[in-house]
Order: C-alpha cells, then sequence, then structure tokens
C-alpha cells in the first residue's frame, strides 16, 4: 500500500484511478471489495440502489485474484468490483427482474454480458433495483420497493437502471451496467448526475429476448446493454471491458480496433464541425428550466469551433412508431403468455399488463404498418445526422420528480395517458441505431440534475465519447460525484 491516499476513502477515487492502483498493484481487489461492501451498507438503508448483495462470493474471488492473459488488453479491471442489473443474469445470484413473479428465481447461468464482463477482470459484487421487468421510469417494485435519489431521497432515480445510477452517485461502486429500450440508461444518469451510454446495437453482448436478430433485410427496435459511471473516461473504460464478441449473442461484434479509453484522450479525435440542438425535437413538451440549461450546455460546443444549428429529424411519428414496436417486441418472450394468465397476472403492476395487452391486441397488419413506418422513419433520421457530427436535446421532459409519483402525467400542459410517453425525449432515438449518451449538464435552481442527450452518428461511439469528454473536461460536474446522500425523506420539512 502507497499513502498517497486514504483506504476509508478508497470509495471516492475514479474508476480510471481505482484499475490503475489495481494494475500497479498499490491497491489490491479484496481492498476494493471491503470498501464498496462497507459504502453500501453505510448508505443503502436511505437508497435501496443494491438490494442484491454477495459480498462473501466477491470476497472469496479477490482474496485468491489473478490476473488473466487479457490482463494487457484494453478495459482490462483487474478486480475491479461491479454492480449489475437486475434485468441481467449473474449465476447463483437473484434474478427477480423485480417481480413477484421470479422473487425466488436463482439464475443457473451468466448473461453473455456478465461472461464478458467476468473475463475482462471484473468482479460482480451485488445487482441492483430496477422497475418490474424495466417497464417504467420510476424504479420500484414489490420485491424490493422503491429506490430513492441520493441528491434529494425524496426523488425519483427514474428508471428502469435507477438502481445502477443511484448506486454511482454515491459512490457504492465504481461502474455498473444498464439497459435501454425506451431510455433506461439515459434517464436515470440524467436523474443522478452520472454517464449513461446507449451503444450501437451489438457493440455490447447480451442474452435478453428483446435483443434478437430481425429478419434479413427488416429493421428491430432492440432493447441494449450499456455502461453507466461517474464521468466519460471511466465509462469509456467499461465501454472498453464491455465491448467484446460472445456467441451467445449472434448481434455482437469483436472489439473495436481503436479503444474508446484512447478516444476520450483530448487531441485524439477532432470535435464535431456542425451541431444540431433542439429543445424539444419537434413533438415534445419540455420543462422550460430544463430546456435553457440544456441549450446552455450544447451551446458550449461553438465555443471549440462548432457550428450550433437550432434543428432537428423529422420524428412526428416516433410516438405512435415507438408504442406499437415496443408492444410487438415485449410479447415475443413466450413467458408473456403465461404472466398473463393467473396466478401470475394478478401478480403484476398495472403499467405491465396494461403493455402486454396492448401487444396481445394490435393487428398484425397494425404491426406490419409501423414497420414500414419505422423503415421511413430511420432513413429520415439518418438523412438529417449525415449533415452534423452531434445532435444535442434534453435527456428527458422534466427534472427529478417525486418518488411517489409513478409516472409523468403531464408537461408544460401536455397530458400523457399511459407510463411510457413522458419518456419521449428519449425513446425517440431508441428507433434509430445510433449511440446515445447522457451527460451531467447542470443543476436547476433547487438542486436537482439535468443531462445533456447527445446522439452521434451510426457507429459513432468513439466520436460520440470524444465529444462528451472534452465538454466534460470544461465543466465541473463530474466533479460532483460521488457523494454523501441527502437524506430528506425521513424529514418532515
Amino acid at each position: 500500500m502507497t499513502s498517497a491516499f486514504d483506504v476509508a476513502e478508497l470509495w471516492s477515487l475514479t474508476a480510471t484511478e481505482a484499475v490503475h492502483l489495481l494494475k500497479t498493484k498499490s491497491v489490491t481487489p479484496l481492498q476494493l471489495v471491503e470498501a464498496a461492501a462497507t459504502r453500501i451498507q453505510v448508505t443503502d438503508t436511505e437508497l435501496n440502489a443494491t438490494p442484491i448483495r454477495c459480498f462473501e462470493q466477491a470476497t472469496r474471488i479477490a482474496a485468491s485474484w489473478q490476473n488473466s492473459a487479457k490482463a494487457s488488453s484494453p478495459g482490462y479491471l483487474h478486480g475491479l468490483p461491479v454492480l449489475v442489473k437486475d434485468l441481467t443474469a449473474v449465476k447463483g445470484l437473484p434474478f427477480t427482474e423485480g417481480s413477484r413473479i421470479y422473487k425466488d428465481r436463482i439464475a443457473a447461468s451468466n448473461d453473455a454480458l456478465v461472461d464478458v464482463l467476468e473475463d475482462n477482470g471484473a468482479i460482480v459484487i451485488g445487482k441492483t433495483n430496477t422497475p418490474e421487468f424495466g417497464a417504467g421510469a420510476n424504479t420500484f417494485n414489490d420485491v424490493y420497493g422503491k429506490t430513492r435519489n441520493p441528491w434529494n431521497t425524496k426523488l425519483t432515480v427514474a428508471g428502469s437502471s435507477g438502481g445502477s445510477a443511484a448506486a454511482l452517485a454515491a459512490g457504492q461502486v465504481w461502474l455498473a451496467t444498464g439497459s435501454d429500450l425506451g431510455g433506461s440508461l439515459r434517464t436515470p444518469a440524467s436523474f443522478c448526475g452520472v454517464v449513461g451510454l446507449r451503444p450501437s446495437v451489438g457493440r455490447v453482448p447480451q442474452s435478453s429476448s428483446l435483443h434478437q436478430p430481425a429478419a434479413k433485410g427488416k429493421l428491430r427496435l432492440h432493447a441494449v446493454s450499456g455502461p453507466m459511471a461517474r464521468n466519460v473516461p471511466d465509462l469509456a473504460l467499461f465501454m472498453d471491458a464491455m465491448a467484446h464478441h460472445h456467441p451467445k449473442d449472434p448481434l455482437s461484434q469483436p472489439a473495436p480496433e481503436m479503444s474508446y479509453t484512447t478516444a476520450v484522450q483530448q487531441g485524439t479525435l477532432p470535435l464535431p464541425a456542425a451541431v444540431a440542438w433542439t429543445a424539444d425535437i419537434g413533438i415534445c413538451p419540455v420543462d422550460p428550466e430544463v430546456a435553457s440549461i440544456c441549450e446552455q450546455a450544447a451551446q458550449w460546443f461553438s465555443s471549440v469551433g462548432a457550428t450550433v444549428v437550432d434543428a432537428c429529424p423529422d420524428v412526428h411519428d416516433a410516438q405512435e412508431l415507438f408504442q406499437m414496436l415496443r408492444a410487438d417486441l415485449v410479447i415475443q418472450d413466450p413467458e408473456c403468455k403465461i404472466n398473463m394468465q393467473e396466478p401470475r397476472r394478478s401478480l403484476l403492476k398495472p403499467e405491465v399488463v396494461w403493455q402486454l395487452e396492448k401487444g396481445f391486441q394490435q393487428s398484425s397488419d397494425q404491426v406490419a404498418e409501423a414497420k414500414r413506418g419505422h423503415q421511413q422513419y430511420v432513413n429520415r433520421v439518418f438523412d438529417f445526422m449525415s449533415r452534423f457530427g452531434l445532435l444535442c436535446c434534453p435527456c428527458a421532459m422534466v427534472a427529478p420528480f417525486d418518488v411517489d409519483i409513478r409516472w409523468i402525467q403531464e408537461v408544460e400542459g401536455t397530458k400523457f395517458d399511459n407510463y411510457v410517453d413522458w419518456m419521449m425525449m428519449a425513446y425517440v432515438f431508441s428507433l434509430v441505431d445510433v449511440p446515445v449518451l447522457c451527460l451531467p449538464c447542470g443543476m436547476t435552481a433547487d438542486g436537482r440534475p439535468v443531462g445533456l442527450q447527445i446522439v452521434g452518428k451510426p457507429q459513432g461511439e468513439h466520436a460520440l465519447l470524444a465529444a462528451a469528454a472534452a465538454f466534460e473536461h470544461t465543466h465541473p460536474y463530474a466533479s460532483m460525484v460521488p457523494m454523501q446522500p441527502v437524506v430528506k425523506h425521513l424529514s418532515k420539512s
């Protein structure tokens, strides 16, 4: 051990710093497992971010840690503890997906993503909370309860990767996984002041039924797994650990020639010459304070030579397309028909029942028409993105709200009749296979985090991460986490 840092403060290191210390043997995996376990125990009584814990298993692995032959490869984590979202199977651990139906299920095998992470030097220390089946952008369920926001425990962390986002912000671990169909990596990042990346399809392997090849020549909506971290260099490091081919995922790709860690180093890649900014993508109501914070952040790119243009693609049909394609996608899992029958149906939350009913009630002609519209939608967005290096907009319509509000029903006079549509700022880009990142960009007057959504070109993760790193380098937001949770829900005020 060196004396350059306090062992009791290991939780406050960045992932990049922690991995460097592991690599140089200045700290051991066991010390970091102990630090993470202690931090989870100290903070999670109030947050409920990490209800599934495997401290003893992680301690055994860390105590006998030996680096593999891959130790010199980019993204090797050298025994760094990580958290995995409870929509992802980890062998031997509970795999509830936040549902009472599966509250006693134990995973028999790893998801492809967990295989890859463990092969690249990660030690799983626990699993993070999620809404039931990831349905909804507020992290609560009837198995583990609600997850609270470290910035103010009266507030939601959003979802569905809310447990991971809260754990990162509170310093429980250095890296955590998430997944994203309609914004589930991005919205929690925005609400918790951390960074989340929805990568291109196939960039990160996974075994989910919501991530399967489409018929030849056809498009398909995809849920993807991806990284969450406290800052962009850490996010790039985690992408390097994740981005590998796995035989369980036929869509997965080999690691790229250039590492993501290299891409975020200043001066490696040029910043974009043209950046599009839109406050509302032409169809979304947005809280004016959120829009103002994000616009100021987007205009920063003009200070580094970019032309920032107020423009957005034509996404007028995003709401109809996403709702129909999402509903069709979720019912492809054979378990869905069983879950809609008693006694299971009565165990589901109303939002899940609504989603499944929508999927089963849609006609094949309606779905076919939506798929044709999807192709036209993608063509329009790709044509737009051919003219810009990046597109910037708010990640969410609103800032964090009361944790006891299940979902936002109205924004700026626009009413929503379902739990999905308040996430429209994010899901308009889930319809298109482009990388999308959420980056902290400011705080509301009353201290709630706001995230800027940055959309890259197809397969453009390197350039997207480089631009995000450049922004982050000149702003203070990455230094604001990890933090001590601000516990307000126990007070009467």
